[in-house]
């Protein structure tokens, strides 16, 4: 990672996209204690939760007897809570016991005393209630609607762009930044092509390679999503309602499926030119510190004909963040970049219209307005001269199945077990 050089304007010092550059073994004591930080979020969670039943709980307390008997369910529907506190904590211990040797090419250490749970920031925690979400969105029969209108148009778009009757399509290479848990790259890969997921979190590195790796019986297991949300419940049942995952058994992809994920930062991580026929994006590229870093690398990483599939709003995830380097583009200027860059937009949705790990019962709820499109690297880029002479062959002779080679696996990543 290059340390920044120059001045910004005013005097100003330019913002840091990544950390300073340090030495190898100071990046590799940051990594460690980066890890560590996000296993005792997982390990703290109980706690967390405890806390903010107990604050309840002295709140209705606080309230005139008289007024805390016209409401004889609330400190049971509290308890409740808890116990169903309790119950993902036991999810969590098996993410984490999971997660500790989940690296092929790395490893983190011991702590000193694996039993000590250190507190956690309400950020993380936030990012920890949001990842148990994430279960309901990818791996739950309840989470099937919000599938349906953000994975399947894209799996719909590959299957029109690389279709099975045109296409081997085992030698179709398509990668997914910003995985998550990783239902999307599983169902391509159901399909046949190779498909790589493609995450940064730590949240969701641990989560996928739970249910991706551990999980085999469908609906097995059962989490609480909803304890942490107090506001906006119509009935009290509806914020202990448990969700089962998976509804799909992760194991059961065909033998001969090529499906992997890899862990690194995006940009960091694929620099190899011409080396995916696709790239598909949802809900991703607004977690750019720079957006048009993004849409250079897809650029750069795309085969010449390759497609760029994206889904998703620009609600950009270090707005506003103190020391963050964010660049808030609105779609018309990213569109204008996409097009100066090179791609040609063949297919282009301005308004889908879709929700994220939305709670269905819940009094409020957001909808998201977002823009659907595929942009392609166009297929005679580096050909020149050679173009000219190739459009002048006979018809017969070009290939009935358009090529696609395989892509390389890439060793030097942080592959997962």
């Amino acid at each position: 990672m290059a340390e920044t050089t120059g001045e910004a304007p005013q005097g100003r010092p330019y913002f840091n996209k990544e950390r300073m550059k340090h030495s190898p073994g100071e990046e590799a004591k940051l990594e460690r204690q980066h890890f560590w930080r996000i296993i005792d979020a997982f390990r703290f969670y109980r706690v967390h939760v405890q806390e903010q039943v107990k604050h309840a709980e002295h709140q209705f307390l606080s309230l005139p007897q008289r007024h805390q008997d016209l409401l004889p369910e609330v400190l049971s529907n509290l308890a409740r809570i808890s116990q169903c506190a309790d119950h993902n904590q036991e999810i969590l211990q098996g993410i984490v016991h999971n997660s500790l040797h989940m690296f092929e090419n790395i490893e983190y250490g011991e702590r000193e005393d694996p039993r000590k749970v250190s507190p956690s920031t309400t950020f993380d925690m936030d990012k920890l209630k949001s990842t148990i979400k994430q279960f309901v969105r990818d791996w739950s029969e309840t989470g099937r609607a919000e599938r349906d209108t953000c994975y399947l148009p894209i799996i719909e778009e590959i299957q029109r762009l690389f279709p099975n009757d045109q296409y081997d399509v085992s030698r179709v290479s398509v990668l997914i930044p910003g995985a998550g848990l990783g239902r999307l790259a599983w169902e391509i890969a159901r399909l046949g092509y190779i498909c790589q997921g493609n995450e940064w979190s730590f949240f969701m590195l641990f989560s996928s390679n739970f249910v991706l790796n551990r999980c085999e019986t469908v609906n097995s297991l059962t989490l609480y999503p909803w304890i942490h949300q107090f506001s906006n419940n119509k009935k009290s049942s509806d914020q202990t309602r448990p969700i089962i995952f998976p509804d799909v058994n992760p194991q059961s992809l065909p033998l001969d499926a090529d499906f992997s994920m890899v862990a690194g930062d995006f940009v960091e991580v694929y620099s190899e030119s011409d080396s995916w026929d696709c790239v598909a994006t949802c809900f991703f590229i607004d977690t750019a510190h720079n957006v048009i870093e993004y849409v250079e690398t897809i650029w750069k990483i795309l085969k010449p004909g390759g497609v760029w599939i994206n889904l998703g709003p620009l609600l950009y995830h270090f707005e506003n963040m103190a020391n963050e380097l964010s660049v808030e583009l609105s779609y018309e200027d990213i569109r204008t970049a996409i097009v100066n860059v090179g791609f040609h937009i063949e297919v282009e949705k301005p308004s889908v219209q879709t929700t994220y790990t939305e709670n269905d019962r819940s009094m409020l709820r957001y909808v998201y307005d977002c823009v659907f499109f595929v942009a392609r690297k166009p297929a005679d880029l580096y050909f020149n001269g050679q173009e000219e002479e190739e459009e002048g062959e006979d018809d017969d002779q070009q290939q009935s199945s358009p090529p696609a080679a395989k892509s390389p696996r890439r060793e030097g990543a942080d592959s997962l077990t």
